[in-house]
């Protein structure tokens, strides 16, 4: 499974792109489990003309069962579209991501309301961003922002360690952290890093309505400027936390507030 999806074009969604508001994943099985799984919706399904066997006859028939499209391609068009040449096996789908959206619909959406959102800066790890994706829609954050430069697609490993959540989570697609900030900013939004050079407690912090939560790389830490940096303190020499342990942390943390 991949999140790469084909640029350009737009939808009934509010005019979003297709990058917008679907996940691509590719692989016979997967594509055949989303098609037989009642809680997800698959916009199409796309298949390489030289594709055939069993299994393909099984995904065609769940499509026609769900009513589901089926476009022809070229095996070159389905690996560009999977974004892997080696395990499409042959077919895509794009499956509706119901609550993902750009950065500039999102803040257009939620005016002045209060917001809690996190931005993923640098962290490159899929098994972090999944389990992000997964507390953060648990925790009833209102977005999880992903830069497209700097943070890995929603794909497999994405996918597996949000246990399916990354279909359902209120995803956000910005092109750059840097460029994520500048935008909050602009809107009001007061953004705040986490660092264990802080010493200012997230637990004693008064939090504004509308905060960004900045959630640095595994390796270079926070690269966007933030307007206060917050810390979770840590005891018996422990210096810091895995950055999706500290996201846990923090989105239960404001939720209890």
């Amino acid at each position: 499974m991949t999140s790469r999806r084909e640029p350009g074009g737009s939808d009934d969604r509010a005019g979003l792109s297709p990058r917008d508001k679907w996940i691509t994943i590719f692989g016979r099985k997967p594509v055949l489990e989303a098609l037989n799984d009642p809680s997800l919706s698959v916009a199409k399904v796309v298949v390489a003309d030289n594709a055939t066997g069993q299994s393909l006859t099984e995904i065609l028939r769940a499509a026609d069962r769900s009513g589901t499209p089926v476009q022809r391609a070229t095996p070159s068009r389905v690996q560009w579209l999977a974004g892997n040449s080696k395990h499409d096996q042959g077919v895509v789908a794009d499956i509706n991501a119901p609550r993902m959206t750009p950065l500039q619909h999102f803040v257009r959406d939620r005016g002045n309301r209060p917001t809690k959102v996190f931005l993923l800066d640098g962290v490159t790890n899929p098994g972090n961003v999944g389990m992000i994706l997964r507390t953060a829609t648990g925790a009833g954050f209102d977005g999880v922002i992903l830069p497209r430069a700097g943070t890995p697609h929603v794909g497999p490993l994405v996918i597996k360690a949000s246990a399916g959540v990354a279909f359902q989570a209120p995803i956000v697609n910005a092109p750059t952290a840097r460029a994520a900030v500048d935008e909050l900013r602009a809107a009001g939004y007061r953004i705040y890093g986490l660092s264990s050079h802080s010493s200012q407690s997230l637990f004693k912090a008064a939090l504004e309505p509308r905060s960004v939560f900045v959630l640095g790389g595994e390796t270079n830490g926070i690269t966007v400027g933030t307007d206060e940096d917050l810390l979770i303190p840590l005891h018996n020499g422990v210096e810091s936390l895995n950055v999706a342990v500290a996201a846990a942390v923090v989105a239960f943390e404001v939720a209890n507030r």
